[in-house]
């Protein structure tokens, strides 16, 4: 075994008996059920895992002889003051409490182990905390209801990713750059091998849509994602390479209502990563990172139900839409600026978001054209597939503070019967009317000064909070704009060097 084997994680094998645990998972509804399958299945370590405010996963772990149902109701410790967009350091404390429903058997860990989502709590009030992403995602679900509108709301996002053979970045008070490869990449097909044999079939710029192998190489390693998905209760419908060279890549997961979607795309995002990881490969939701081809996206799927009953489909109405779905719609259109500080939350979300290419940056809707923000899918007559599509978010949101973003801004068009317009679908780059279309904002810092001056949709129901929305406009401000805005660009040296 040499030092790469050596440092290379890896993961259990894969079967589809799951090393030996059953592979389609029995609902987990209590803490005595978790307990239960913990000792069945064997399991020695108990990860719990929570989400910070920018929306990624955090996690620590005990001894499988340490769990008790005192996780799912007294709580466990931790430092809020070393978690970004949580507690100050003379507030540190704080609890986190774990959610049964959540219990899984961790597809990316090969000592057998219970993953564990929790709640965040402050541990003097006993109160769920204001900044638990999570939490908020639930009070939106739980506004929705009140408002007498729907009972149910179903997300299903497209979180598009690449999987590279390599990365290198680094930057420096005198030097910056950054070195991406693939071998699917069309810039290696003259590449000299070390004497090994180029053996061609890439992809060229935008033609990734959907060649069979030997061109899509990653085949097999998403299908081993999408199996492991399963393995840890989250449904998938398709796997596929997406458009852009080197390696860009889909997964479709099945519809869920929108806590459980947010929990579902967080798995979705720990499983690619750590199988990538342990084929050698990097994997990364990072909207654009190659210059010249296509960015990742997240289009997020949603529509309202009233218990059985879909409520945006109308036969006569405008690809079958109903009147419920147009308000949605405009309420989406209308609030999009503000939106887009929670949804495209990085200064790279602004590199895929531009003006004239194929991106999703005009704020209209349409039965087809894949250039307006609003896309209404047309591949089935049947009212319980009818849903709207959002295109602008990308996955580096924070999928609990999105989903509930996304849902707030449309029941705000559902009650102030917001006209979303009439639909576009022409193409909007080669039509007259298109020039007079209105666009997102071209950059994160014009979103989050939008975000500032149009929350108060967020604030009803308690379920955004000010200080949320501030904390998180402070946070991107210092932590996103700042250190961008004030580091030169490697190409301004090819543009400016010589002046």
């Amino acid at each position: 075994m040499n030092a790469l084997e050596i440092m290379t994680p890896t993961l259990p094998k894969l079967e589809l008996s799951g090393n030996g645990h059953k592979s389609e998972p029995i609902p987990i509804t209590t803490p005595k059920q978790v307990i239960e399958l913990c000792k069945a299945q064997n399991l020695k370590i108990v990860d719990v895992k929570f989400i910070d405010l920018p929306g990624m996963w955090q996690h620590f772990s005990m001894s499988a002889g340490e769990l008790s149902e005192d996780l799912f109701s007294d709580g466990i410790g931790f430092d809020g003051s070393s978690i970004r967009g949580f507690q100050s350091i003379h507030e540190s404390d704080m609890l986190l409490v774990a959610d049964a429903t959540t219990a899984v058997i961790d597809p990316a860990c090969a000592i057998p182990t219970l993953s564990l989502v929790c709640n965040v709590v402050d541990p003097l009030t006993r109160q769920p905390y204001s900044r638990d992403a999570r939490y908020i995602a639930q009070k939106a679900e739980k506004y929705l209801k009140q408002t007498g509108i729907a009972t149910t709301s179903f997300f299903g996002p497209e979180a598009e990713f690449f999987i590279f053979d390599n990365v290198r970045f680094d930057q420096n008070q005198h030097y910056g750059y950054y070195y991406i490869d693939s071998d699917e990449g069309i810039w290696n097909s003259g590449r000299e091998n070390n004497g090994k044999p180029n053996l061609g079939n890439r992809m060229r710029n935008k033609e990734g849509y959907f060649p069979v192998a030997p061109a899509d190489t990653l085949q097999d390693l998403r299908s081993e994602i999408i199996l492991r998905l399963i393995e840890a209760g989250v449904a998938v419908e398709v796997h596929h390479h997406e458009v852009a060279t080197a390696g860009q890549c889909e997964i479709d997961l099945r519809f869920q209502s929108l806590t459980k979607m947010a929990d579902n795309l967080m798995m979705y995002k720990y499983v690619v990563k750590n199988v990538a990881r342990a084929h050698n490969k990097t994997a990364t939701f990072m909207p654009k990172p190659l210059y010249g081809d296509n960015g990742s996206g997240m289009h997020c799927h949603q529509s309202l139900w009233n218990n059985e009953m879909p409520l945006f489909f109308e036969a006569k109405g405008y690809a079958g839409l109903s009147q419920t779905a147009l308000w949605y719609i405009g309420g989406l259109l209308k609030h999009a600026p503000a939106l887009l500080g929670l949804v495209a939350p990085t200064t790279n979300s602004y590199r895929r978001l531009v003006p004239g290419y194929e991106a999703p940056v005009n704020l209209v809707y349409s039965q087809r054209n894949r250039s307006a923000a609003v896309r209404i899918p047309m591949y089935s007559t049947n009212p319980k597939t009818k849903r709207i599509e959002f295109r602008p978010p990308d996955a580096t949101t924070n999928p609990y503070l999105a989903f509930a973003a996304m849902l707030m801004a449309g029941l705000d068009g559902i009650q102030n019967k917001i006209d979303p317009g009439q639909p576009m679908d022409m193409d909007l780059y080669e039509s007259e009317e298109g020039k007079h279309v209105k666009q997102v904002p071209g950059s994160l810092e014009l979103t989050l000064k939008a975000l500032e001056d149009d929350h108060e949709f967020l604030l009803k129901g308690d379920v955004f909070t000010k200080d949320v929305i501030e904390t998180w406009i402070e946070m991107k401000r210092k932590k996103d704009i700042d250190p961008v805005r004030l580091r030169p660009h490697p190409y301004e040296f090819f543009l400016y060097y010589d002046v």
